[in-house]
C-alpha cells in the first residue's frame, strides 16, 4: 500500500462551472437530510412513548440507533468515497438513506422504527463523507472551496438546529410519521442533482479495512449500549458491565489494529498535522453537548413543562435562526481569517450558553430558555464550518474522504455519547441529571476550545 499523503492528479472543476454549482447542491442537500434527521425525531419522542408505552430507554434508542450506525461506519464511508470515487458513494448512501426514511415512515412498532433508524445511520455514513469531498473536488482554488464548505456546512447545521422546529410544525399537522417522509421530497432532489454533479476520480485504490471496522462497531456498540442500559439496569449490572467491557476491548483492538494494518482505514499518517486530532476533538464536544442537550431540552420542555410539540419546536427557533446565521457567517470568517477565531470562539460561546440555561434553572420562562439558547446557536453554527475547513486544509485531496469521515466520526460518537450518557443521568431523577449534564457539556466544549487553540493556526 502507498501510504504517503500525496494530493491526486485529478483535474477539478472550475469554481463557477455548472457542476461545481449541481455538485454543491446535491452535496448540500444530503447533509440537510443528514442533519435533519440527527434532531428532529427529539420532539416526537413524548408522542412515541404514548402511542407505543415505550420508555425512556426505547426512546434514547430511536436517537441512538441512527447515531451510533453514522458513527460506526463514517470511516468506512470515507474509504469507500476514496476508493469508488465520491459522487458513486454518495448516491448509493443517499438511496439507501432514503429507503430507510421510508421504512421509519411506515414503522409498526418501536422495534421496527428503530431497526429503519440503524440502516438510516449506514446511508448517513456513506453518503456524508462523500458529499464533502465531492466539494472539495469540485472547487479546488482554497478561497472558493472555504465558501462552498461554508454553504455544505450551513445546509447540515441549519438542519440539525431547525430539526425540533421542524418537527413540532409537522407533529401539528400530521402525525410522527411525516418526521421522516419529508426525506423523500428532499431525497428526489437530491438523486437528480447528483446525476449532474461533478465525478472525481477515485482516489487510492485501498482494500476495506473490515477488521478494523469489525472493532471500531464492538466499541462503539458496546458503549452506547452500556451508558443506555445502565441508567435503567444499573451501572453494575452484568449486561451493562459486558457491554462496557467489550467497548474497551474493541477500541484497543482497533488502535492496535490500525497501527498493524497494511491498507487501515484510518491511515496513521493522517494525524501527521495535529489540526487533525485537535478538530477531531472539537468534533466530538460540539455534538456531545448539542445533541445530548436538545434530547434532555426537548423532554423537559414536554414532560416537566407540559408544553405541546409545537411549543416545544418554536422554542428551539432563536437557537435555530442563530445557528443558521452563525453557519454562513461563520464560513466567511473562516475563508478570510482562518479557521482559529470563529472555531475556537465559536466554541466558548456554546459553553457560555449552556451555562446561562444553568444559571436559569428549571423554574425559569420559556423566553429565558430562548434567550439563553440563542448563544448556543451563534456559538455552535460559526464552530462547524471552521472545523470542516480546517481539516480539509491540513489533508491533501486524495485522503479528502477519510478525513472528513474522521471529523464526523468523532462528531456522530460524540453525539452518540451524548444521548447515551444525559439520558443515563436523568433516568432516575431528572433535574439534578439536567443540571449536570449541563455542566458536563460546557467542560466538553471548553475542552475542545482549549485543544483547537493551541493547535489551529491563526
Amino acid at each position: 500500500m502507498n501510504t504517503e499523503l500525496t494530493a491526486a492528479p485529478g483535474r477539478a472543476a472550475p469554481p463557477a462551472s455548472p457542476r461545481a454549482r449541481w455538485t454543491l447542491t446535491a452535496a448540500s442537500l444530503g447533509f440537510l437530510m443528514v442533519g435533519l434527521d440527527a434532531t428532529i425525531v427529539n420532539v416526537a419522542l413524548p408522542t412515541l412513548g404514548r402511542e407505543w408505552g415505550a420508555g425512556l430507554t426505547s426512546l434514547q434508542w430511536v436517537v441512538d440507533g441512527y447515531t451510533l450506525m453514522f458513527a460506526a461506519l463514517q470511516l468506512i464511508g470515507g474509504t469507500l468515497s476514496d476508493r469508488l470515487g465520491a459522487r458513486r458513494a454518495y448516491g448509493c448512501g443517499l438511496a439507501l438513506f432514503v429507503l430507510a426514511s421510508l421504512a421509519c415512515g411506515l414503522a409498526a412498532s418501536p422495534g421496527m422504527l428503530v431497526a429503519a433508524r440503524f440502516v438510516q445511520g449506514v446511508g448517513a455514513a456513506v453518503q456524508l463523507p462523500a458529499s464533502l469531498a465531492m466539494v472539495r473536488h469540485a472547487y479546488a482554488a482554497p478561497a472558493a472551496r472555504a465558501r462552498a464548505v461554508g454553504v455544505w456546512a450551513a445546509s447540515g447545521g441549519a438542519a440539525v438546529a431547525a430539526g425540533p422546529v421542524l418537527g413540532g410544525l409537522l407533529l401539528e399537522r400530521f402525525e410522527w410519521r411525516s418526521l421522516f417522509l419529508v426525506n423523500l421530497l428532499f431525497g428526489a432532489v437530491a438523486l437528480v442533482a447528483t446525476a449532474r454533479a461533478y465525478a472525481p476520480p477515485p482516489g487510492t485504490r485501498r482494500r476495506l479495512d473490515l477488521p478494523g471496522q469489525a472493532a471500531v462497531t464492538l466499541a462503539l456498540s458496546g458503549l452506547t449500549f452500556g451508558l443506555i442500559e445502565g441508567g435503567t439496569l444499573g451501572w453494575t449490572a452484568a449486561p451493562v458491565l459486558a457491554a462496557l467491557a467489550v467497548a474497551v476491548a474493541g477500541g484497543a483492538g482497533f488502535a492496535g489494529w490500525e497501527r498493524r494494518a497494511p491498507e487501515p482505514m484510518l491511515p496513521p499518517r493522517l494525524f501527521a498535522d495535529p489540526v487533525v486530532s485537535a478538530v477531531g476533538v472539537a468534533g466530538f464536544a460540539q455534538n456531545f453537548a448539542y445533541y445530548g442537550i436538545v434530547f434532555l431540552l426537548s423532554l423537559f420542555l414536554q414532560e416537566e413543562r407540559g408544553h405541546s410539540a409545537l411549543a416545544t419546536g418554536l422554542a428551539f427557533l432563536p437557537m435555530s435562526a442563530a445557528a443558521m446565521l452563525a453557519n454562513v457567517y461563520g464560513g466567511r470568517l473562516a475563508a478570510r481569517l482562518g479557521p482559529r477565531l470563529p472555531l475556537v470562539g465559536g466554541q466558548l460561546l456554546f459553553a457560555a450558553g449552556l451555562l446561562a440555561l444553568l444559571a436559569a434553572g428549571p423554574s425559569a420562562s420559556v423566553r429565558s430558555i430562548c434567550l439563553a439558547t440563542v448563544p448556543v446557536g451563534l456559538g455552535g453554527g460559526a464552530a462547524v464550518p471552521a472545523m470542516t475547513g480546517a481539516i480539509l486544509d491540513a489533508v491533501p485531496s486524495d485522503y479528502a474522504g477519510t478525513a472528513s469521515a474522521h471529523l464526523n466520526t468523532a462528531r456522530q460518537v460524540g453525539g452518540a455519547v451524548g444521548v447515551a450518557l444525559f439520558g443515563a443521568l436523568v433516568a432516575s431523577h431528572f433535574l439534578p441529571g439536567l443540571r449536570l449534564s449541563l455542566v458536563l457539556a460546557a467542560a466538553a466544549l471548553m475542552v475542545g476550545a482549549a485543544v483547537t487553540a493551541r493547535h489551529t493556526g491563526r
